[in-house]
């Protein structure tokens, strides 16, 4: 499996493609369960040129289908992290939604092992603390009847995929390396991270509750905020510009 940087991540056309050079901040985006990179194109595109915005792209879908899916987070957490490296100097930040929000939890906690290597910022995004997570996430469905059920009524994906048994057969691999990979996950307690930590939460979202959301600042010794918009699981379907305009003020006030 690469490890180098292009294996991992993935930029857009019309958002900073040829490096994002002249950015002064990085941003690297962590999808959703069953999502890919291109989840995060309108975000991209947003906040293109003044952000460098990646995405992570995980084995087993799109350009990588033909990789197994890596159904463990912590060794997820590893590749991706040696393969983001050091920054080089210029100001970081990562951002997951939902299972991506742990991912860019556990993947912060160890570029944080590394002198001066932890992000400038994290956010995290529709998705219960660890705390909350732990002994919800053991009940996740792993039926394909179930999994697809499930991921209707998040609203995650669009519908039409589940319709067609090709399409379906498809993406149906990466939803269950993804689950049973949610499933045995313990996260890293404690608080590994001193940099500031913003959470996102969905005023509808029954998945993650702003409550549950709001924990998040127990795992951080540095400032925490949370911010609830108007939405379920997938409130940034609806809200990328309010949610771009809310990255945007993030990173803006951490380089004043």
């Amino acid at each position: 499996m690469g490890r180098s940087r292009d294996a991992w991540l993935r930029r857009f056309p019309g958002a900073g493609a040829a490096g994002g050079s002249g950015a002064e901040w990085e941003l690297v985006c962590f999808p959703h369960a069953g999502g890919s990179a291109s989840y995060w194109r309108p975000l991209a595109l947003a906040l293109s040129p003044a952000v460098d915005v990646s995405a992570v792209q995980y084995p087993g879908r799109l350009d990588r289908l033909r990789e197994a899916p890596v159904e463990d987070l912590h060794r997820l957490a590893d590749l991706i992290a040696e393969a983001l490296g050091p920054s080089g100097g210029r100001p970081r930040a990562l951002l997951g939604h939902s299972m991506g929000a742990s991912l860019a939890y556990e993947v912060a906690v160890r570029l944080a092992r590394v002198p001066g290597g932890e992000p400038d910022l994290l956010v995290v995004s529709g998705r219960r603390a660890p705390a909350a997570a732990r002994w919800r996430d053991r009940g996740v469905p792993l039926g394909d009847d179930e999994l697809v059920a499930r991921v209707r009524r998040l609203g995650g994906t669009d519908a039409a995929v589940f319709d067609e048994p090709d399409l379906l057969e498809l993406v149906l691999p990466a939803l269950r390396g993804d689950y049973r990979a949610l499933s045995s996950y313990e996260d890293t307690a404690g608080r590994p991270l001193t940099c500031p930590v913003v959470a996102l939460a969905g005023d509808r979202d029954t998945e993650a509750t702003p409550e549950e959301v709001g924990a998040w600042g127990e795992h951080t010794s540095g400032a925490f905020r949370t911010h609830v918009f108007e939405g379920g699981h997938f409130f940034l379907n609806d809200r990328a510009d309010e949610v771009a305009g809310l990255v945007r003020g993030l990173l803006s006030a951490r380089t004043g």
